[in-house]
């Protein structure tokens, strides 16, 4: 018996999965209002004999023949019933654990604070061309478990990962990682910026030497965390020629191998804006040439990518005034990137909720 914690897209996916492959699973919800029969509703007739639901609290004598339990990514680790998980010693997966536990082929797997959907994005259109079969999934829209029986030993998945998926993960192992930046966020859910760099890195714990990870040079902790990587590293830079790896060179971006370098792409011909999105097409070219994609074949793709829905989303030009929706960049750093891609003066509409980051820089970046 399988339990599955959280009942929304992600829950509902990895229970699906779970069924599929004759497993009897344990839907469980905090939410006692939810309504049993509409839950059952989300799946095949055929699986209701293999469904038990509980709502509102997991007792202890719930877990007696559980082996795991899959936690959705918006369930915080410190909740009252987790806590029951561990100090019953059942394993708590996350449903990217699942995913790999089930899917074929290749995997990629690509995170940070920021960059990481219009990094999967490019990366996942790079590969549509590349591969016999391509999938792109994950904290990007749609759970891995959706897809991973679909996958075979030619297939490549690319996924994008969130700290919180991160947090439970156990053997998961991607061919190749990324992890494109870590500024602050999230600190209301991981306390601190140790723990969250920690639940960042741990994207490339289980990798070994025949494994890439693709890192940003100009991010300090990265930098020292190269040194610990198992996998072979790949840097990129926006601010410096690198002797190894991808960099940008005024509009250019190059590739320098043993201190020679060759032109890879110019920036201009490109449809996305701003110094932050140079970094992502560079992890992107990172990953996909260490995957072995030809470099001519990413650089157009490069050329082909428009901007991600929310994310310096062109909107329309009225009366002279150029509109941007920038809706994703809901960190200060993401929105000081947005601010810093404009090429003229900008006013900023800003909200949203306190997530225990400092306002500092972003208020100075006003000036800039």
């Amino acid at each position: 018996m399988i339990g599955v914690a959280g009942l929304g897209k992600s829950g509902i996916s990895a229970a699906t999965l779970l069924l599929k492959n004759n497993e009897a699973v344990v839907l469980f919800d905090s939410n006692k209002e939810l309504n049993k029969e509409e839950i059952l509703a989300k799946f095949d007739k055929a699986y209701h004999k293999n469904i038990d639901i509980i709502l509102g609290e997991l007792k202890k004598s719930d877990l007696e023949d559980m082996s795991y339990l899959v936690i959705s990514p918006g369930i915080d680790l410190e909740t009252d019933f987790v806590q029951v998980l561990k100090e019953n010693n059942i394993p708590i997966w996350s449903e990217i654990e699942l995913g790999f536990k089930y899917a074929k082929g290749g995997l990629i797997a690509i995170t940070g604070t920021n960059g990481k959907t219009t990094t999967t994005s490019l990366v996942g259109e790079i590969m549509s061309k590349f591969a016999k079969s391509s999938f792109t999934v994950g904290n990007i829209g749609i759970p891995y478990t959706d897809i991973a029986d679909k996958t075979d030993e030619d297939s490549v998945t690319v996924l994008e990962t969130s700290s919180f998926q991160l947090e439970t993960i156990i053997d998961f192992r991607p061919n190749i990682s990324a992890i494109l930046n870590i500024t602050p966020d999230h600190l209301n859910r991981h306390h601190t910026m140790e723990n969250y760099i920690k639940v960042k890195e741990d994207i490339s714990k289980n990798q070994t030497e025949d494994d890439f990870c693709i890192l940003n040079y100009e991010d300090e902790a990265l930098r020292e965390f190269a040194d610990r990587v198992k996998a072979k590293v790949v840097f990129f830079s926006s601010k410096r020629k690198l002797e190894n790896g991808f960099y940008l060179d005024k509009d250019i971006i190059m590739q320098s191998k043993d201190g020679v370098a060759k032109e890879i792409l110019d920036t201009k011909k490109l449809n996305i804006l701003g110094r932050h999105n140079y970094e992502n097409v560079m992890a992107a070219i990172a990953i996909s040439s260490s995957y072995g994609v030809p470099i001519d074949s990413i650089v157009n793709s490069c050329y082909a990518f428009h901007a991600v829905e929310h994310r310096i989303e062109f909107v329309k030009e009225v009366n002279g005034v150029r509109y941007y929706n920038d809706s994703k960049g809901t960190n200060p750093d993401a929105a000081i990137q947005a601010v810093l891609a404009m090429p003229a003066a900008t006013y900023i509409i800003a909200g949203g909720y306190d997530k225990g980051s400092e306002y500092d820089e972003w208020i100075e970046s006003f000036g800039t």
